[in-house]
């Protein structure tokens, strides 16, 4: 009898230990966002995923507010400042446009950053080191010699890559211009074209065809705005368009190489988390997610005339099949 009251408080306190922690105080997180649909609704997914694993469940012990702003400065800053003035454990950006509204109205308050490439270009910290501000995140940095890799996985035989950018946004030309070092690097050219506006993306890549053996989209708004006629410009052309975003490949690119939006969520999570228990954000270094996947459209390989190994099949993600 004695060793079987034993069994079960050692099994009681096995299970103590393994369930999620339930916190008595109620924690606040405000995120802040410019882009809705699906890739930031996955990060938020995400970054709920890592408060709920350690036991913070919104609408119990979280008061989670979530605010998106697009194309529209003067409002995202008034709500960046209105979510300062709530008081909440910590702040939450989805973009660089976020986090510098963010910034502006308070030095002291902690901010968590997610999914910013290069968060030092864009002057959130001062480096890669842990900064001693209010700030840290993590970055969805890839380097730029993954996504060469990509162009000869999917197109052995280029020798030029068409780029359509908008050169009045400053994060697009720092972006083409490490993507042009990285494709001589690897025996390639780029043959870049400008966008200023967005109904100005399918002539640029029209402009293409016959130049370039595929074309490569990085983000910015007017790319995605236009992205229908950038895919129908390279479907009659059968030439593979390549993309760095889920929602590119979703809408008709041949294949993207990405960090999972719900993964660079959960990441930030998890520094949220070290922040609500004490840590401070100067003392957390800004991370880089490095576990890349490659994801395809099936009916644009076949609309853009490429075929696909079984070995190239194995390794990459399915976004759409038909």
């Amino acid at each position: 009898m004695t060793y079987r009251i034993y069994l079960a408080a050692l099994l009681s306190f096995l299970a103590l230990l393994m369930a999620p922690t339930v916190w008595a105080q109620t924690k606040s997180v405000s995120i802040l966002g410019t882009e809705r649909g699906a890739g930031a609704e996955a990060m938020r997914d995400g970054l709920r995923d890592a408060l709920k694993s350690v036991g913070f469940v919104d609408g119990r012990n979280l008061k989670m507010v979530v605010e998106t702003v697009v194309d529209d400065e003067q409002r995202l800053s008034q709500q960046a400042l209105n979510l300062v003035l709530g008081r909440p454990d910590v702040l939450v950006a989805l973009s660089i446009p976020a986090a510098q509204a963010l910034m502006r109205h308070t030095k002291q308050m902690p901010i968590v950053f997610v999914g910013v490439t290069d968060p030092v270009e864009a002057e959130l910290v001062p480096g890669w080191s842990a900064s001693g501000t209010n700030v840290t995140g993590v970055s969805d940095l890839l380097p730029m010699a993954r996504r060469a890799q990509l162009i000869r996985q999917f197109v052995p035989q280029a020798k030029r890559v068409g780029v359509v950018y908008n050169p009045a946004d400053a994060a697009s030309v720092v972006v083409i211009r490490e993507f042009q070092e990285q494709l001589t690097k690897s025996g390639m050219l780029m043959v870049e074209v400008a966008a200023l506006r967005a109904v100005d993306v399918a002539a640029a890549a029209r402009s293409l065809i016959g130049r370039v053996d595929a074309i490569h989209t990085f983000w910015d708004s007017h790319t995605q705005a236009a992205y229908p006629g950038l895919v129908k410009v390279a479907n009659d052309a059968k030439m593979a368009l390549l993309a760095a975003d889920t929602p590119s490949v979703q809408s008709g690119a041949l294949a993207a190489l990405v960090l999972p939006e719900r993964e660079v969520g959960a990441a930030a999570g998890r520094q949220v988390i070290r922040i609500l228990r004490g840590t401070k954000p100067g003392a957390i270094a800004p991370e880089i997610i490095s576990r890349p996947q490659v994801q395809i459209n099936l009916v644009a390989a076949k609309k853009q005339g490429v075929s696909l190994s079984d070995a190239m099949l194995k390794t990459a993600v399915a976004v759409v099949k038909e």
